[in-house]
């Protein structure tokens, strides 16, 4: 297993974030195993959404869930209809969705003009300071559960 070392930029429609929030895990990729075992105990996960359905072209663009991950090793998870994605459990802060224009020209990640392009590949490493800012936008405690990042 990772040990904690970042955190961490993950993709997904809202509609299965807010799936992974309400019960407590994370995937990425359509459920492949090799980036989440990039991802350890106690990194911190912030989900961006490009549209609320995976496919859509609403223009969501937002993140929509901001939490810690726990420990353990990546899983799999029987969904049915012989879909068996990997997941890893994670600790969902108490926070609110908010469109990633808010933040416009504050973000490191998106200082390159095609920001999004790194995106593509589902989940890319967050420096401690956009997190911190993305947690703050998006009102949730930091501390809420013991987040060791430094002051």
């Amino acid at each position: 297993m990772t040990m904690g070392a970042g955190n961490w930029l993950a993709v997904a429609s809202a509609e299965h974030v807010r799936i992974g929030r309400a019960s407590g895990f994370m995937q990425v990729c359509h459920g492949k195993a090799g980036l989440l075992r990039r991802v350890g105990a106690g990194d911190g996960i912030v989900y961006y959404s490009p549209a609320t359905v995976m496919g859509g072209k609403d223009g969501l663009k937002s993140f929509t869930a901001i939490g810690w991950v726990r420990s353990g090793d990546a899983y799999r998870y029987d969904m049915g209809g012989g879909f068996v994605p990997f997941r890893k459990n994670v600790d969902w802060a108490a926070a609110r969705e908010v469109p990633v224009a808010t933040l416009a020209g504050l973000l490191d990640f998106t200082a390159m003009p095609n920001w999004g392009y790194q995106l593509r590949f589902g989940l890319c490493p967050l420096s401690e300071r956009d997190f911190r800012l993305i947690a703050e936008a998006m009102g949730a405690d930091v501390t809420e559960v013991g987040l060791r990042l430094s002051a």
